[in-house]
C-alpha cells in the first residue's frame, strides 16, 4: 500500500485571525511510485493558502525537487474547492498591526510568489488536478503548473476586482499561459469561467467528468515518470527560460540546451534504442 503522510506543520497561523488552533495537517502526500501527490488539506477554509499553507508546499515542493525518486507531482484539493486563493481573514486580522498590516502583507506575497518560482523551477513536471473551485491565488496556482486537469465540475476565476483587491500576483501566472485579452477579460470583469472555457483559454489541458480529474493527473504523472529525467529537467527550464527571451537570442540559447542534452547519457541511450529498434534503458544513462 502507498504510504501516505501529513506534512508537519510546526508553527501555523490559521485561518481565523489571530489564536486560531492550527491544523495538524496542511498538506497530504502520497507516494505512488514515482509520482507524488500533494494534496490540499484545509478544506474547512477551502484550502485557502494561509502563511501555513504556503510554508507546508513550500516544503514538500522543495524536497521533491531534490528527491531522486520522485518523477512527477500531482498537486489537488481535498473537498469540494481546489484552492480559494489567499486566506482573506488571515490578512484581514493583521489590519489592527501599527502598520496596517503592510508588513505582513508584504511578508505573504513574497512567500506566495517564491512558492510559485519554486514549482517553476522544481526540475520535475508539476500537474493541477482540479476539482471544483479555483480562485484568484489558486487560479495562480494552476496556472503556474505545468499541466493542468479539470473536471466538469471545476470553476476558474481571478474576482479580486469585484472586492477592490486586483489580482495582481495571479496575473503574473495568468498572463503568461492564456491571450492578453482573455487574461485582461478575467483580471477586469471577475467572472467564473467553467472548464471548457479554461481549456479554449489555455488555462488546462484536459477536461474529464467530475471525479475523475485526479485519475487524469496521475495518467499524465505516470507517463512522465517513465520519460528521461535529466532530459525532462533540462526541457522544463529550457522552456521556461526561453519564452521570456527575444526570437533570436531564445533560439541561441536553445541551441546550447540542444548541444547539452545530446552529450548526456540519456540522449546517447534514447537515440541508441531508437536506432536499434528496442526499448530504452534510462538507468544505463
Amino acid at each position: 500500500m502507498p504510504a501516505k503522510r501529513a506534512v508537519p506543520v510546526e508553527e501555523a497561523v490559521g485561518g481565523r485571525g489571530r489564536g486560531a488552533e492550527a491544523p495538524a495537517g496542511l498538506i497530504e502526500s502520497e507516494r505512488l511510485g514515482g509520482v507524488l501527490s500533494l494534496a490540499l488539506a484545509r478544506p474547512e477554509a477551502r484550502n485557502s493558502l494561509s502563511e501555513a499553507m504556503l510554508a507546508a508546499l513550500q516544503d514538500a515542493i522543495d524536497a521533491a525537487s531534490t528527491d531522486a525518486a520522485v518523477r512527477a507531482l500531482v498537486i489537488s484539493g481535498r473537498g469540494p474547492v481546489f484552492c480559494a486563493g489567499h486566506d482573506l481573514k488571515e490578512l484581514s486580522a493583521h489590519r489592527s498591526d501599527s502598520d496596517g498590516g503592510r508588513a505582513y502583507t508584504e511578508l505573504l506575497m513574497r512567500k506566495c510568489a517564491k512558492l510559485m518560482r519554486s514549482i517553476v523551477r522544481c526540475p520535475k513536471p508539476v500537474i493541477a488536478a482540479v476539482e471544483g473551485i479555483a480562485t484568484a491565488a489558486g487560479c495562480q496556482l494552476v496556472a503556474t503548473c505545468d499541466l493542468a486537469v479539470a473536471s466538469e465540475s471545476a470553476r476558474f476565476a481571478t474576482p479580486g476586482v469585484n472586492i477592490g483587491l486586483f489580482c495582481s500576483t495571479p496575473m503574473v501566472a495568468l498572463a503568461r499561459n492564456v491571450p492578453r485579452k482573455r487574461a485582461m477579460e478575467m483580471l477586469l470583469l471577475g467572472e467564473t469561467l467553467g472548464p471548457y472555457e479554461a481549456a479554449d483559454y489555455g488555462l488546462v489541458n484536459r477536461v474529464v467528468p467530475a471525479g475523475r480529474a485526479m485519475d487524469q493527473a496521475l495518467a499524465f504523472a505516470r507517463t512522465l515518470a517513465t520519460k528521461p529525467p535529466v532530459t525532462l529537467a533540462l526541457g522544463k527550464e529550457a522552456f521556461y527560460r526561453q519564452i521570456e527571451m527575444p526570437l533570436a537570442e531564445a533560439y541561441d540559447f536553445a541551441a546550447g540546451v540542444m548541444v547539452e542534452n545530446m552529450m548526456h547519457g540519456e540522449a546517447m541511450e534514447g537515440i541508441g534504442a531508437f536506432l536499434q529498434k528496442r526499448v530504452a534503458d534510462w538507468s544505463k544513462a
